[in-house]
């Protein structure tokens, strides 16, 4: 994944630096430069840190480091928004629902993301579309995460089962 996201970067003309960064800043973009903090060792970490930041690139305008201000914590929330999106698409969950994962750290494994990462997103998709939504013939359940196979069937839908959940 992160290989894909430097591609990306350098087809959106994005230089991706390695630089130590102060504090707890893992990241940052600023005028077509992302920062990455080269402390961070782990490619799934940088991964996840640079998906937010071409977040920044697609979504914020201007200076947002004062997140005492509302409107710097909705950019840094789209921006935020934007990397789930990217690395955690919806249809991905289904995926992996196919391929029999079954463990959260086996499908952070297979998105190719932290646990951390994958559990904010979906804390992320629950705010956004509550407890569950549909998609295509799919129910995807986000506490506990679940995917419900909506199966046609001579009226018999009580037969639908959750085939897959994440403890």
């Amino acid at each position: 994944m992160y290989e894909t996201l430097l591609h990306e970067a350098e087809e959106e003309r994005i230089d991706v630096v390695y630089r130590p960064l102060r504090g707890k800043i893992k990241g940052l973009y600023c005028n077509g430069v992302i920062a990455i903090n080269r402390n961070i060792s782990s490619t799934t970490e940088k991964a996840c840190i640079l998906a937010e930041e071409l977040g920044h690139y697609h979504s914020s305008v201007g200076n947002i480091l004062d997140q005492s201000k509302l409107q710097n914590r909705k950019q840094e929330c789209r921006a935020r928004a934007w990397s789930y999106q990217k690395l955690v698409p919806l249809e991905k969950l289904i995926q992996a629902h196919k391929e029999g994962i079954r463990a959260r750290h086996d499908l952070a494994e297979f998105l190719g993301i932290t646990e951390q990462f994958l559990m904010s997103a979906l804390q992320n998709y629950k705010e956004k579309h509550g407890y569950y939504c549909r998609v295509g013939d799919y129910w995807i359940y986000f506490e506990p995460l679940g995917i419900l196979e909506i199966r046609q069937q001579e009226l018999k839908p009580a037969e639908n089962e959750v085939v897959f959940l994440l403890y």
